[in-house]
């Protein structure tokens, strides 16, 4: 809630696509702006992308398998399918898009609905499961509890979504601070309502052993409707998915408008005005991303990442309060707030190194200092070798696409 709160007033004063990148450019300059947008567009979108499309896979698939649930290959598959639909429909039109996104939030919220009200159903007949002890024999690791927020704020993962898309806002100045203070609020109610419901029904043990809690839940109270559960989750995955894809894609087009990606990425389709080069780059690497990856590897290594540049965003607007102390601020928080969240996101990025350095966790250090390899040359001395217009002009006519302009500030 507060890291919103502290990109309400970001998005408000800065009106502008891109998110993070947008904001750190401004703040920290085009270096960190840049590995951002590296290890966005290669890494946290990609991964997020895939790790929801798993999910969804999981539970469209498992009503059809035993106990042992769906083949990794067969999941691995469904997800793909699901990556190139959704790909499909975004480049064919954003208010299709749009239509999409609507469709299946309503179906998340009625999901979360049956499951909240069957909790509190049980809970008023007085079964209160393990509730009392579910935490007991909790370990105080620093590590451990870390690796445990990044499973944990995951899930709350895409409160920054909207600052993606500033640019394609009605009056963002006034609907983005009103969407996210309606938003936030809702996803914590219904998730800790939801999590309360599991383990009035379920044990730790036993939610631990099932790569689908939902349906465990939806077959010991609703027995022969328990079908209604994985499909709901289905949808509401693919739904997340979705728009995954549509915030994901505009940060790529942003950063290549920028002079920081190949220039066919911020291209937009003639006929479509959708950014299909973008959102065919992010389609596939989330599909590379899929075929190696597990859920809990893929959000660890996402995490990571995305927490790093969390905390240089919350850094860039306390450094903006003394470089742009006249920029107008529709919302202004107390500053106090962003040096919170700071902190919070050195804790999540420093706590596992220090304590129990894993080898992914290196393996996505090295990969964000690799982005300089790329900068230096392309970006910073703006080399340009010839074969880049050849291959730039090809993929235009393969793709329809054509340069897009940027509005000025002024």
């Amino acid at each position: 809630m507060l890291g919103s709160l502290s990109y309400c007033e970001l998005g408000t004063m800065i009106p502008r696509s891109g998110g993070e990148y947008a904001y750190v450019m401004d703040g920290l300059g085009g270096v960190f702006a840049y590995l951002y947008a590296w290890v966005s567009v290669f890494v946290i979108r990609p991964s997020s992308m895939a790790i929801i499309c798993l999910t969804f896979a999981e539970y469209a698939l498992d009503p059809f398998y035993d106990a042992c649930g769906p083949p990794e290959l067969t999941k691995k598959c469904l997800a793909v399918v699901a990556i190139l639909l959704i790909t499909a429909v975004n480049c064919y039109s954003v208010k299709l898009a749009t239509r999409v996104q609507v469709i299946f939030t309503v179906a998340k919220l009625l999901a979360l609905g049956v499951i909240i009200v069957g909790g509190i159903y049980i809970l008023i007949e007085g079964q209160t499961g393990d509730i009392d002890t579910e935490f007991k024999g909790t370990i105080s690791n620093p590590s451990v509890i870390a690796l445990a927020f990044y499973d944990g704020l995951w899930a709350y993962d895409g409160w920054n979504n909207l600052n993606l898309v500033t640019e394609e806002i009605k009056d963002p100045q006034k609907n983005l601070p009103r969407a996210i203070m309606i938003a936030i609020p809702l996803v914590t109610f219904c998730y800790i309502m939801v999590n309360i419901s599991y383990f009035a029904v379920m044990t730790k043990s036993e939610m631990l052993a099932t790569p689908a809690v939902g349906i465990l839940w939806a077959e010991r109270i609703l027995r022969g409707a328990f079908i209604i559960i994985p499909i709901s989750v289905a949808f509401s995955t693919f739904g997340a998915a979705n728009g995954t894809l549509f915030s994901g894609g505009r940060l790529p087009y942003v950063a290549a408008r920028e002079g920081h990606l190949p220039s066919i990425i911020s291209m937009a389709h003639v006929g479509r005005l959708t950014p299909l080069p973008a959102l065919v780059l992010t389609a596939l690497i989330s599909i590379v991303m899929i075929i190696p990856g597990d859920i809990f590897t893929l959000i660890d290594f996402f995490s990571f990442t995305a927490w790093l540049f969390y905390g240089l965003t919350f850094l860039s607007l306390i450094v903006m309060r003394f470089t742009k102390k006249e920029a107008k601020r529709p919302i202004k928080v107390p500053i106090v707030v962003p040096i919170f969240c700071l902190l919070v996101s050195i804790y999540l990025v420093v706590a596992p190194i220090v304590d129990n350095p894993q080898i992914e966790l290196l393996y996505a250090a090295i990969f964000v200092v690799a982005g300089l390899i790329f900068y230096v040359p392309f970006v910073y001395f703006k080399l340009h070798p010839k074969f880049f217009d050849y291959i730039t002009i090809n993929l235009q006519l393969a793709m329809q696409v054509s340069p897009t302009y940027k509005e000025s500030d002024n």
